[in-house]
């Protein structure tokens, strides 16, 4: 990981409890625009945040993977369904398939995933500060802020806001 993007996070886990007082009253207020303004943030934060020169997410967290997850994964790695969820996932204490460990099995040194065209839903959709009802997403906005650089930014830039 870079060391800007690393500066970035430490920053957010030191205004944790901060980010997440702001982020609970944020919900209590839900702003019309609240959406608008988190894509915003999201779009400008990825302008010079670039996600091959962090991987932090697949390093040290891991998606919930649904049925149609595995399947697809599967198939990619051409193994059965029950052999992919033996080798690779567990079931955590949500009673969800995750991966046994981090980081994700399919990320390279590189920080490329092996297996992009095929990745989870989850992963597709994170950091989910680009979603409409962001509203319903701030826990994992907050949690993410100390994950992703760019959910740091978008965070701060929301404490601008509002």
């Amino acid at each position: 990981m870079l060391p800007e993007y690393k500066k970035i996070i430490e920053q957010a886990a030191i205004k944790k409890n901060e980010n997440q007082k702001f982020l609970e009253r944020l919900k209590k207020i839900t702003p019309r625009d609240l959406d608008k303004v988190t894509n915003q943030l999201h779009d400008e934060a990825f302008e010079h945040i670039d996600c091959l020169q962090c991987a932090n997410c697949c390093a040290t967290t891991g998606p919930l993977l649904k049925d149609k997850d595995i399947d697809r994964l599967a198939a990619a790695t051409k193994m059965k369904p029950s052999i992919f969820t033996e080798k690779y996932l567990r079931i955590d204490e949500d009673h969800d398939y995750v991966f046994k460990s981090h980081p994700c099995p399919f990320l390279g040194n590189d920080k490329y995933c092996s297996v992009y065209e095929n990745r989870p839903k989850a992963c597709a959709d994170y950091p989910h500060t680009q979603q409409n009802k962001i509203h319903n997403k701030l826990k994992i906005t907050f949690l993410n802020s100390m994950i992703c650089p760019a959910v740091a930014e978008v965070v701060e830039g929301l404490k601008k806001v509002y």
